[in-house]
């Protein structure tokens, strides 16, 4: 047994983990713009990366580094992708990296990751500036998580406690950044994760990968995916306890809450929605449905509108690829029933009761397909004006 508990701290959280939110003038009105992640020992390293073709910069040097290699630093830029940068783009980031390790001696294989806007190649020397307001003993999480910010409304940050039966603890906590560009293809965003926890790098290699797909890779928030999505998983064991099963149960906790954070402030958004499929013939069948409701604009200018129109919900899922029967499909907002195996039940009472829950910010919709026993939940939201605005004007 084990008991799980909220704490402050973000990525500092855990033992043995630093962070800070500086000013490059990347941003205006001297706003944090580059982050860092240090641990006072070296970590074994995750991570999982858009399934973009045409990954960024930091995705192609992250991979230059051997299986199984450790680190202890992690820097962060916002404004600036540095991706369809070519070599240069790898070129600039080794030359930051140079740069760190020759100010900061106790920096070991250090990972930068970006973002911000595509085909632009770091600000260097602004970025090489913000090396002297490092403090590497600092312990910022807020700042660093505000440092990431592109289009978020609100910096995410989160991180819990973990309590063994016999009394032993450990830690792990998290910050993210994402808004749009979010697509249920590992999700459009960045997320660092840092623990204490003991576990190797194939554990979580293997852990990563398990919970990426009932976590970042359920979400959408506009259908497109991003060449610079990333989640990183640090652990420097600092704790001195291996925990598999308590730990997989913590690290869903954290991704979960990064990735509907995420949806809660997709860009103009107003409602996070659950899309829930079950009775799907298969588990491929039961995410296919999932994730092409969650994708699909139609849905999304429906929950906008805050009109219970069921109508498209039955259509997505009939060409989203998964075996499907009209006579066996039901469809509920909620607890709701709008349909039911062939028959329409949008009494005018039903619809009211429908519109209701449409109206909230946080509702589900649920689909039993009829066709077995395999289920999943995508989630999603709506898309509106104020979307529009913000990606037509997101270069000025």
């Amino acid at each position: 047994m084990f008991q799980i508990f909220p704490i402050d701290g973000g990525i500092c959280a855990s033992n043995g983990f630093f962070s800070d939110g500086v000013s490059a003038g990347l941003k205006k009105d001297n706003a944090p713009d580059v982050a860092f992640i240090y641990s006072d020992t070296l970590c074994n390293v995750s991570a999982i990366f858009t399934t973009n073709r045409f990954a960024a910069a930091p995705i192609a040097h992250y991979r230059q580094y051997q299986n199984g290699f450790q680190t202890n630093f992690v820097i962060v830029n916002s404004k600036c992708a540095n991706a369809m940068t070519g070599i240069d783009g790898i070129k600039d980031i080794e030359v930051v990296c140079e740069k760190l390790k020759s100010k900061f001696p106790e920096i070991k294989n250090p990972i930068m990751s970006s973002t911000g806007v595509i085909g632009v190649r770091l600000p260097l020397e602004k970025i090489e500036s913000s090396f002297d307001k490092f403090c590497l003993n600092n312990c910022n999480s807020f700042k660093a998580s505000k440092a990431i910010m592109t289009t978020d409304s609100f910096n995410k940050e989160v991180a819990f406690k973990v309590v063994l039966e016999d009394g032993r603890s450990y830690s792990i906590g998290a910050i993210a950044k994402g808004a749009g560009m979010i697509n249920p293809a590992m999700a459009t965003m960045l997320c660092f994760i840092t623990t204490d926890a003991l576990l190797s790098s194939d554990e979580i290699n293997e852990l990563l990968k398990d919970v990426n797909e009932v976590t970042f890779d359920a979400i959408s928030v506009d259908g497109d995916t991003s060449t610079n999505d990333t989640v990183l998983l640090l652990a420097n064991g600092k704790s001195g306890v291996k925990d598999i099963v308590s730990f997989k149960e913590a690290l869903k906790l954290v991704m979960q809450q990064m990735a509907l954070d995420m949806v809660r402030d997709g860009e103009g958004a107003k409602k996070a929605v659950a899309f829930e499929i079950s009775g799907a013939n298969s588990y491929n069948d039961a995410v296919k449905a999932a994730k092409a409701l969650s994708n699909s604009l139609l849905v999304k200018t429906m929950l906008f509108g805050e009109d219970p129109n069921w109508g498209r919900v039955a259509c997505i899922i009939g060409a989203s690829g998964a075996l499907c029967d009209e006579t066996k499909l039901q469809i509920s907002f909620d607890d709701v029933l709008v349909y039911d195996r062939g028959s329409i039940l949008m009494t005018k009472d039903v619809e009211e009761k429908a519109h209701r829950i449409m109206k909230k910010s946080e509702f589900r919709i649920k689909s039993e397909l009829g066709m077995g026993s395999y289920s999943y939940t995508a989630f999603g939201c709506d898309l509106g004006y104020k979307y529009v605005e913000i990606n037509a004007d997101y270069r000025t």
